[in-house]
């Protein structure tokens, strides 16, 4: 596991965006943390990276929405779903041709792909986030040393 702080929202895109530039198509990104911790915020600076043109929301009422930059976005919020993932088709967004963002990823563990980067992010003040990256898999360890070095 790798742990970084950022100091402000702009900061937290900042890593989110040069995490976004190093990614390819089958990227499994999962991210949980509590209500107003920055999910929403490291996507957009994701989303940023990719190259994403559109506002970056929550996903929260429609579950998953999808963004094109040089590679598809799948931004996911399965808030409201209770490891239900399989019924509604989230596997040919995860094993897709683009990279799937999974909010709230811990509500449908056993939906996912062994193999991902999984981010939670804590509050640790007004503006300062705790990022944890625990990365799953070879590729996503190196992913994570290239974005932290």
């Amino acid at each position: 596991m790798y742990t970084l702080i950022t100091h402000s929202a702009a900061e937290t895109q900042a890593v989110a965006e040069k995490l976004a530039t190093l990614v390819k198509a089958g990227t499994v990104i999962t991210l949980n943390g509590d209500l107003g911790a920055g999910k929403t915020t490291f996507t957009q600076g994701f989303g940023k990276g990719l190259g994403v043109t559109r506002n970056v929301n929550s996903p929260t009422f429609t579950i998953m929405k999808q963004y094109q930059g040089r590679l598809p976005l799948y931004h996911m919020d399965v808030y409201r779903l209770e490891d239900t993932g399989d019924d509604i088709g989230l596997e040919e967004y995860i094993n897709g041709d683009g990279v799937a963002i999974v909010e709230w990823s811990n509500l449908i563990e056993s939906s996912l792909p062994t193999e991902r980067l999984a981010i939670t992010i804590e509050r640790i003040g007004d503006e300062e986030r705790q990022l944890t990256f625990a990365p799953v898999g070879d590729a996503y360890d190196a992913l994570v040393k290239e974005v932290l070095a």
